[in-house]
């Protein structure tokens, strides 16, 4: 396994991988990564694949070829390395020194969606948006309110996500998902210990597939509630700017963005990020900022919500990963 000056190249399992992102991350994690059937690359740009464009490389990327690969990575994998994973990342911040460890991007395989009666069965890699179109498909109702959660179901399972009156605790019947440890359960939803926007669950837990309630409905009503949702979104939410989704959960009793407007914080900038002018509970990348920017102006608008309304806001957008300079 040779490294070349401009680039790295790495061979596993007779494929060849070519890394032009610069090298941020010492050499050797790959050699103690066990065997895997799906693609293993070191210093994997994040920035692209990111709704913020912004951050540093993964160590490792892990595109495992099916739930198989990915138990035995999970249960094969040296207990110091860390795993994290990442849907279409859209509610998430990537610091701009980068991931330290293995991310994991869950493919296709991951992200098929079935119906059963009248529960949707959905893979961890689908899109929130697919899953409510393929309930509209079948006549059923009661997940229309995934048509306005830009994620997957792996990223909405981990969050207790939601939007227009409903989450996912309100839908959710069990789940499969791998342990810390590399054992595959089913965890129903008294399991996940759901909260607003949170789940007792550590990070450790590696969602599979979920099992979705719904109810047999008039396609016609389905397809209006939609578009309501659609229309809703597109009039009050900078949709078409480099955002993350809503910055901060609400405080109980208050709304987030009436918080943050009465601090006057909307349209305050930072470096290349700024509050929305539209709806001043989304960050946006204007498009220069750094992650850094971006997680300072945060900070920023917490400081000033607190000195005027006494109430500490809490980051909703995960951000993760070490900033520029730091060490793993």
């Amino acid at each position: 396994m040779g490294l070349c000056p401009a680039r790295s190249t790495f061979c596993r399992e007779k494929e060849l991988i070519i890394v032009t992102t610069p090298i941020l991350f010492k050499e050797g994690l790959l050699e103690r990564l066990p065997p895997v059937r799906g693609r293993l690359s070191a210093n994997a740009p994040l920035d692209k694949i990111t709704w913020f464009r912004v951050g540093g490389p993964a160590e490792v990327m892990f595109r495992p070829a099916d739930q198989d690969d990915l138990v035995h990575f999970i249960q094969n994998k040296p207990t110091d390395v860390p795993v994290t994973f990442i849907g279409v990342g859209s509610n998430l911040l990537v610091r701009d020194g980068g991931i330290p460890g293995v991310v994991v991007r869950l493919g296709r395989d991951f992200a098929q969606i079935h119906v059963q009666g009248q529960e949707v069965i959905a893979g961890s890699g689908a899109l929130d948006g697919n899953v409510a179109k393929v309930a509209l498909e079948n006549s059923l109702g009661g997940l229309e309110f995934l048509s306005g959660i830009p994620g997957t179901i792996g990223g909405a399972l981990r969050m207790n996500a939601g939007a227009y009156g409903r989450e996912m605790k309100d839908v959710l019947i069990k789940t499969t998902a791998i342990s810390p440890n590399g054992v595959l359960k089913t965890l129903s939803l008294e399991d996940m210990g759901y909260g607003y926007r949170h789940s007792d669950l550590s990070d450790g837990w590696t969602f599979l597939s979920a099992h979705l309630q719904a109810q047999k409905a008039n396609p016609a009503d389905i397809s209006a509630e939609m578009q309501r949702i659609k229309e809703a979104r597109g009039d009050s939410q900078p949709i078409r700017e480099r955002t993350g989704g809503s910055t901060f959960a609400n405080p109980a009793g208050h709304k987030a963005w009436q918080l943050i407007d009465e601090a006057g914080c909307r349209g305050l900038k930072r470096g290349g990020a700024q509050i929305s002018e539209q709806h001043c509970n989304f960050l946006i990348n204007t498009g220069t900022a750094s992650a850094a920017d971006l997680e300072d102006l945060g900070e920023e608008v917490r400081t000033r919500v607190k000195k005027t309304s006494g109430v500490d806001l809490r980051w909703e957008i995960k951000r993760i990963g070490i900033k520029k300079g730091e060490t793993s």
